[in-house]
C-alpha cells in the first residue's frame, strides 16, 4: 500500500516507526535532555570533547538529532557534522574545510591546521560560543584522525579550548578510546551519556509517545504494545522495525487498530517440530 493510503488508512500525519520521524516527535528522556542541557550551557562556552556511547539501537542518533535541533535555535553558532569518520587524514581535512567553509590544501596539513584554528578563534571572539563539531559512528574514526582533531582544538598548551567536539559510538569507541595513543584525548571528555539496554516501561512510553505524536494515539491496543517491548530486547531499533512491519501489514488488510493477534500472525512462535528441527537428538 502506498505510504499515503497508510497514513490516511490510520489518520497519521507521518509513519512513526521510520527513521525519518521528524526530531519534533523524537522521545526526548530525562537524561538526553539533561546531556543536551549540558552541551548548551557549558561545553559551547568552555570547549572540549562530549561523548555519546550505547549499543546499536540504543539511541546515540537520536540524542545528536535532538541536540542539533536545540543547538539550530542559538544565533550565530556554526554547528558541523562530520558525515565520513573512517576518512583518512587527507580526506579528513578535506571535509573539515567542506564543513567549515574553509579553503584547505589536504597535503598541506600546516597551512589546514592553521586556518581551521584561525576561523574557530574568530568565531569564539564573535559569538562567545565555541564552535560545535557532531560526529556520528566516531568508532570507525582511525586514531591518527581522533588525535588530530584533539590537537586541533586546542592552543596555549592547552589551556585555550577552540572547539566543543560531540563523538558518539558503539562499545567500539569506548574500547578504541582505552588504547595508550588515545588516552590523552579519552582524558578531555568532560561530558558523557552511556545509553544501556532500555527498560519495558522506557520502550511503552517511547512506543506511545511516538504514535500520539504521530496523531493517532489508538494505533495500536494496550496487549499490543506490551507485547512488543516484551520482545524488543530493550532496543529502540528492534522495536519500530517490529512495529513498522505490522504497521505495514495491518494496512493490507485494512484492520481498524493493530492487536496482539496481529502481532502473532506476523511473528509466529516457533513450534515444537521446528524447535526440535534445530536441536536433533544425539545418537
Amino acid at each position: 500500500m502506498h505510504n499515503n493510503k497508510l497514513l490516511a488508512l490510520y489518520g497519521l500525519k507521518f509513519n512513526p516507526f521510520t527513521p525519518s520521524v521528524p526530531s519534533e516527535a523524537l522521545y526526548l528522556t530525562e537524561a538526553f535532555d539533561n546531556f543536551c542541557w549540558r552541551i548548551e550551557h557549558t561545553l559551547l562556552r568552555e570547549g572540549g570533547f562530549a561523548l555519546v556511547s550505547g549499543e546499536p539501537g540504543s539511541g546515540k542518533s537520536a540524542v545528536l538529532r535532538l541536540l542539533a535541533e536545540r543547538l539550530e535555535a542559538m544565533n550565530e553558532l556554526t554547528i558541523a557534522v562530520l558525515t565520513h569518520p573512517q576518512s583518512n587524514l587527507a580526506d579528513f581535512y578535506r571535509e573539515m574545510g567542506d564543513v567549515f567553509a574553509v579553503a584547505l590544501r589536504p597535503h598541506n596539513r600546516w597551512g589546514g591546521f592553521k586556518v581551521l584554528r584561525e576561523r574557530w578563534q574568530a568565531h569564539l571572539q564573535n559569538a562567545r560560543l565555541r564552535p560545535v563539531l557532531l560526529i556520528d559512528e566516531a568508532q570507525e574514526m582511525s586514531p591518527a584522525v581522533l588525535n588530530e582533531l584533539r590537537l586541533l582544538s586546542s592552543a596555549q598548551f592547552d589551556s585555550h579550548v577552540l572547539l566543543s567536539a560531540v563523538l558518539a559510538g558503539d562499545p567500539r569507541l569506548l574500547d578504541k578510546l582505552r588504547r595508550e595513543e588515545l588516552l590523552p584525548l579519552g582524558s578531555r571528555i568532560r561530558i558523557r551519556l552511556s545509553l544501556e539496554y532500555a527498560e519495558r516501561d522506557a520502550l511503552s512510553t517511547c512506543l506511545k509517545h511516538l504514535v500520539t505524536q504521530a496523531g493517532n494515539a489508538q494505533l495500536m491496543t494496550p496487549e499490543l504494545i506490551h507485547t512488543l517491548c516484551e520482545h524488543a530486547l530493550g532496543n529502540y531499533r528492534v522495536m519500530t522495525t517490529l512495529a513498522a512491519e505490522l504497521l505495514s501489514e495491518g494496512a493490507r488488510r485494512e484492520l481498524p487498530q493493530l492487536d496482539e493477534k496481529l502481532y502473532f500472525d506476523v511473528f509466529p512462535p516457533p513450534t515444537a517440530s521446528r524447535r526440535k528441527s534445530k536441536h536433533p537428538p544425539r545418537h
